[in-house]
C-alpha cells in the first residue's frame, strides 16, 4: 500500500503557508465562520492535491479528467484522481469530505461516506472550537462508526483514513497550530494522533 498521508500533509501544509490562503482560513477559523472556512479549505485541499500531480475537484473547482465534467463527484466534497490511464472512469485515489456542522452525526456521516468508497486515502475535516471538543470528536465519531464495523470488514478496509480536525487555534502558529490529523488503524479500530 502507497502511502498518501505524509506527502499530501505536507503539500496541504505548505499551500497553507501562502499568504494570500492563509490569511483568509486563519480568519475564518478565528471569528467561526464557518461557511468560508470550507470554501477556503476547499482550494486549499484541491490545491495540495494538484503540487501532488493528482487531478482534483472540488465546489468551486471543476475538473475534466473524466468524461462526465464536474466539481462534486457522488456527493463527496473534493476527489482526487491520478490520470485517465486508467480508463475514462478511474477510481478517486483520494476523497475529502470537509464537515464544517458541530453536529458530531454529521461528522460520523461524513467518515462513513468516504468509508464507503474504493479510493487508498480518505480524509474528514471537521471544525470544532478547541482541542478538547477536537479529541471528544474524533473518539466519540470513531466509536460511532469504526466501533460498530465487525472487525473482519474493519480489517478489509484499505488504504488510509484519516480525521482531520481545525480550531481557533488557540494563539498557536499558523497553520500547524490550527489542524491535527489522525490515522485510522484498521487493526486496533482507532484513531491515533500522527
Amino acid at each position: 500500500m502507497a502511502e498518501q498521508f505524509q506527502p499530501w500533509k505536507d503539500a496541504f501544509l505548505q499551500h497553507l503557508q501562502k499568504p494570500s490562503v492563509a490569511a483568509p482560513l486563519k480568519d475564518a477559523a478565528t471569528s467561526g465562520h464557518l461557511m468560508d472556512w470550507t470554501a477556503c479549505l476547499t482550494g486549499a485541499v484541491v490545491r495540495s492535491c494538484e503540487a501532488l500531480g493528482w487531478h482534483a475537484a472540488g465546489k468551486g473547482h471543476p475538473l475534466d479528467l473524466l468524461p462526465q465534467m464536474g466539481q462534486e463527484y457522488l456527493g463527496i466534497d473534493a476527489m482526487a484522481f491520478v490520470s485517465a490511464s486508467a480508463g475514462r472512469w478511474p477510481f478517486p485515489l483520494a476523497a475529502f469530505e470537509l464537515e464544517n456542522s458541530k453536529a458530531d452525526d454529521r461528522v460520523a456521516y461524513s467518515l462513513w461516506k468516504v468509508l464507503c468508497l474504493r479510493a487508498r486515502f480518505r480524509v474528514v475535516f471537521a471544525y470544532r472550537p478547541d482541542w478538547e471538543q477536537g479529541r471528544k470528536l474524533v473518539h466519540d465519531v470513531c466509536a460511532d462508526v469504526i466501533g460498530t464495523i465487525p472487525p473482519d470488514q474493519r480489517a478489509a478496509l484499505k488504504g488510509e483514513t484519516v480525521v482531520a480536525v481545525g480550531n481557533r487555534g488557540e494563539g498557536a502558529t499558523f497553520p500547524d497550530g490550527y489542524f491535527k490529523f489522525w490515522m485510522l488503524d484498521t487493526n486496533l479500530g482507532r484513531f491515533h494522533k500522527v
